[in-house]
């Protein structure tokens, strides 16, 4: 048996399931495939990112990520064009890049993921320099996650009001896409630019997305009526969002946005101020991570609904161990 070495980086604050007992867990199950653990806990943002510097300078096999998808890209940033591979057990509120690889949301079943061994090579974006795994966004999904991250309390729940709330009070602002020499000029709801298809949460952004496709896919949501803004909020849910008349669909390898002011943006559903003009890029085969050998194909309904019944199993069992 190969023996392989991992470092484990622990976010004790991350999403809502208690850490209780992570470290013996993944210590146990992953020494069964000859794979030594040691674990680290972040206690503030940088953290992860300077605890995977030391793993890649100690020629560690892999980091595993505990936590939700800031950090996520915290590692995968200092991983990125090493042959250090990424590990993820999704413990974050919406885990978009976990289950955008099909990682499976139970700790249990994300051990066997990486267990088997099995890892592809996926893109980034880089927006200014900064990357992303998952998605950077301009707009109003932005002003929700700057919202997020002031609420004393994580989880589903707590995202949903920030987005209620948010909702009653955001205007759309205007912005200027340039891709390819064209420019599009359009008072947009907001711009989402994917390397996965999802937000996190089964929330399908851009559901025929790519994480190995080389592309960037960039969804605009137009400014519209409350209703037909709502409706575009249920397409999300379902799959269906690049059918809604207020969207457009781009697929790039970079682009440019250019605001007039300086508000917030996301980058992996974390906040942060960047400037008027954003440009934006895609990094092909830059990180190599562990993900189920077998891509499910995506469909409309079907898919989101099969995920949502797998987080409710996967709730239940949690409640009962």
């Amino acid at each position: 048996m190969e023996k392989r070495e991992a470092l484990m980086i622990v976010n004790p604050v991350s999403g809502t399931r208690s850490k209780r007992g992570l470290e013996e867990l993944v210590v146990s199950r992953l020494a069964m495939s000859g794979v030594t653990v040691r674990t680290l806990y972040t206690e503030g943002s940088g953290d992860a990112s300077r605890f995977a510097e030391q793993a890649v300078a100690h020629d560690y096999d892999m980091v595993i990520s505990a936590g939700g998808d800031g950090t996520v890209n915290e590692i995968a940033g200092v991983l990125s064009h090493t042959s250090t591979k990424l590990g993820i057990l999704p413990l974050g509120s919406g885990n978009g890049f976990a289950r955008s690889l099909g990682i499976p949301q139970d700790v249990e079943e994300a051990l066997k993921v990486i267990a088997e061994g099995y890892s592809l090579r996926c893109d980034r974006g880089v927006v200014n320099g900064l990357p992303f795994y998952c998605t950077f966004g301009v707009g109003f999904d932005a002003a929700v996650s700057e919202k997020f991250s002031k609420m004393k309390r994580r989880g589903r729940i707590t995202y949903v009001k920030s987005v209620f709330r948010e909702f009653l009070n955001y205007q759309p602002e205007p912005y200027a896409l340039s891709i390819g020499g064209s420019v599009l000029t359009e008072k947009a709801f907001l711009i989402a630019v994917c390397n996965a298809p999802q937000y996190g949460n089964n929330a399908y952004i851009a559901p025929h997305a790519k994480l190995s496709d080389g592309m960037l896919d960039i969804t605009v949501v137009h400014s519209g009526s409350p209703l037909s803004t709502v409706l575009v909020g249920v397409d999300l849910l379902t799959g269906y969002i690049d059918r809604n008349t207020l969207i457009d669909t781009f697929r790039v390898s970079a682009a440019t946005i250019t605001r007039l002011g300086c508000g917030p943006v996301h980058i992996d559903g974390e906040p942060m101020t960047l400037g008027t003009n954003l440009e934006i890029s895609c990094d092909p085969s830059s990180l190599s991570v562990y993900a189920p050998e077998k891509e499910a194909e995506f469909k409309p309904i079907v898919s989101p609904l099969r995920a949502m019944i797998d987080d409710f199993r996967y709730d239940v069992k949690a409640k009962f161990r």
